[in-house]
């Protein structure tokens, strides 16, 4: 794999800037509420989508506030499980409300991610995926290919969230794009977990809806895998004729 290096020289005032606010607004967090990233860490690590979501019940009308910051956090550390936060907020709040929630705290925390990983952490997420020939080839996350493979990797759901963070890190991608197809591939797979994990959750009561959920599914997935592939397709074929395509 290719050493990919990114020069701090035009953005590192602002990196360290940004470095230096993060770091005091954890410091100030704990200080506020020393038990906050305990429980947090407890939270996103025990499976119980019960205990989620009557911890973020606790808080009344700041419950949707809670549990956005819960599932930044969950998404930001990159290899915890965001689906049981994903599924409490639908049980919470309802499925749409959960939907919308899980989505922008789903796209923060990811886009938190790949600022830290990229900038501060490249070794780490260079190892993250080092381990898999398949993923070492990140070419196609730069130039042109780079906003739509990252859009279809993330409108996959139940996949290893910091994998691909750690894919657009390491990657050619700009922050622009990456920032773009995140907020718009993770919309579809936060819904579907969502949707699913909640029915799942109330079974007997919403069989066929859940039937029904993962059958259209399974047909736009086959549909965006087929656009994909012709895209990918059209630009290795314009790449034979023009290099520089």
């Amino acid at each position: 794999m290719k050493e990919r290096k990114f020069s701090p020289s035009g953005e590192g005032l602002v990196q360290v800037i940004g470095g230096i606010l993060f770091v005091v607004l954890l410091i100030i967090i704990n200080i506020v509420d020393p038990t906050f990233y305990p429980t947090m860490w407890h939270l996103a690590t025990n499976g119980s989508m019960e205990e989620i979501a009557e911890y973020i019940q606790g808080y009344g009308p700041m419950a949707m506030v809670v549990s956005m910051l819960l599932d930044i956090f969950v998404n930001a550390v990159g290899f915890l499980p965001s689906i049981f936060i994903s599924t409490a907020n639908g049980l919470v709040f309802g499925m749409w409300p959960g939907i919308i929630i899980s989505w922008l705290a789903e796209t923060i925390g990811v886009v938190i991610s790949f600022y830290i990983m990229r900038y501060f952490l490249r070794d780490a997420a260079d190892k993250l995926i080092s381990k898999s020939t398949t993923l070492m080839k990140v070419d196609d996350f730069s130039g042109n290919n780079g906003f739509v493979v990252m859009l279809f990797a993330r409108s996959l759901p139940y996949f290893p969230s910091g994998v691909i963070t750690a894919l657009g890190a390491i990657s050619k991608i700009k922050p622009r794009d990456y920032i773009l197809a995140n907020l718009i591939g993770k919309f579809p797979s936060t819904a579907l977990e969502v949707a699913i994990g909640t029915d799942i959750v109330n079974f007997q009561e919403n069989m066929g809806r859940l039937g029904i959920i993962v059958g259209v599914a399974a047909i736009v997935y086959f549909i965006l895998w087929k656009v994909y592939k012709y895209y990918i397709n059209k630009r290795n074929a314009e790449r034979e004729h023009d290099p520089n395509a």
